[in-house]
């Protein structure tokens, strides 16, 4: 079976459906495909109870559609789920879902991507020959789990967080999670709230802050200069939670926007993570040396016992394994080798949304660079047809 299209979206998660409304709003035909048996199936399937949209709503919109005017400002994951329902059939989106790319690659001879897809419900091959590909796959295609010494032989329960839901089956467990990020450390408190005994491994130095600084901060920056409204906003974290190094939480050197801007990493929004662990209801231990059994011995020497042990260490993107000429775009990790805002595009009709570490706001900008960036190459080739 063979299908010859204008743009194909591989991925059907946020970035994905954005990219399918800009597109429908320019009236440029597209296919778009989803290996999983849903869209935003990250939200969905493989997140945990009790998540919020992290930032105000209105830096988490999808092009063209806000929220609701009810809305609250931090969006929980069952609206969001049900916003991105409602953006689907707003702009009618119909995703070929359990569809799984197997290869795309660029012919130079057609100059076109041809794409082969795996449709998983009829076990049959579909070869889509696109003048555009959209690379919308997610930075969290795959979990991320460490290599660490000894862990196969662990006797109690791993998991990932995309597998976790709520600490309530743990209670009276001790819990080791591994990642201070934005997940690690609302798990932990999830499960010091549920009565495990909780660890969290804080590995590198992070910024914490509270919603309303980030929120503030996002709007200022819009008209202050970044290293202005850090030193606001680490003064104010300063003011809110003290010294946190003295709890085993230090922070980076450079302040929390410019580190979003130079690296993609967030501050942490604190749920309530601080003051358990000023309480030391929640233990904070450094880097994982190995692991004896249901012992982990730290690299400090010490060690402790664990019945279950949570990953909140990320995802990684998967598009290298099928993408075979991505490397105008991407890097060995399927992340972009241009820095923000200017890596969304690749040579020959190649592009990529979702892949900056932008969140939702990113998303946005780059499906809408995107569309635009189609819609005057489209025009250019008409009119050197034209004459």
């Amino acid at each position: 079976m063979e299908e010859e299209i204008v743009v194909l979206i591989v991925g059907a998660g946020p970035a994905g459906l954005a990219m399918a409304a800009c597109l429908v709003q320019l009236s440029i035909p597209y296919v778009i495909v989803e290996r999983e048996e849903c869209s935003a199936s990250l939200w969905r399937n493989r997140a945990y109870d009790r998540l919020k949209l992290h930032l105000a709503k209105e830096f988490c919109e999808l092009p063209h559609m806000s929220y609701p005017a009810d809305a609250p400002t931090y969006i929980p994951k069952d609206k969001f789920v049900k916003y991105i329902d409602g953006y689907i059939e707003h702009f009618n989106i119909r995703p070929k879902y359990r569809t799984s790319i197997e290869s795309c690659k660029y012919d130079e001879g057609t100059k076109c991507w041809i794409s082969m897809a795996h449709n998983m419900d009829t076990s049959t091959t579909v070869k889509y020959t696109s003048s555009f590909l959209v690379v919308a796959s997610g930075e969290n295609s795959a979990e991320n789990i460490p290599l660490i010494s000894g862990l196969d032989g662990f006797p109690g329960e791993l998991i990932h967080s995309s597998k976790y839901k709520s600490g309530a089956a743990y209670s009276g467990k001790n819990v080791l999670v591994v990642g201070c990020g934005n997940s690690g450390m609302e798990i932990a408190y999830d499960l010091a709230c549920h009565g495990a005994n909780t660890s969290i491994v804080v590995r590198s130095p992070v910024h914490v802050m509270t919603k309303e600084l980030i929120r503030l901060g996002m709007t200022l920056v819009q008209y202050l200069p970044v290293n202005m409204v850090d030193i606001l906003l680490l003064t104010m974290s300063n003011f809110v939670f003290g010294d946190l190094s003295r709890h085993g939480i230090p922070k980076p050197k450079i302040g929390p926007l410019q580190l979003k801007s130079e690296t993609g990493r967030s501050a942490v929004i604190d749920v309530g993570t601080v003051r358990l662990i000023k309480e030391g209801m929640i233990k904070v231990l450094g880097s994982i040396s190995k692991v004896k059994g249901d012992i982990v011995e730290f690299e400090d020497r010490k060690e402790c016992s664990f019945d279950a042990i949570v990953f909140a260490t990320g995802y990684r993107s998967t598009a290298n394994i099928w993408l075979k000429n991505g490397e105008s775009m991407l890097n060995d990790d399927g992340l972009p080798k241009k820095k923000f805002p200017n890596h969304w595009k690749g040579a020959n009709g190649l592009y990529c949304a979702g892949l900056a570490k932008r969140g939702l706001a990113g998303i946005a900008m780059d499906a809408k660079n995107i569309a635009n960036d189609i819609v005057s190459t489209l025009e250019s080739i008409s009119r050197q047809t034209r004459y």
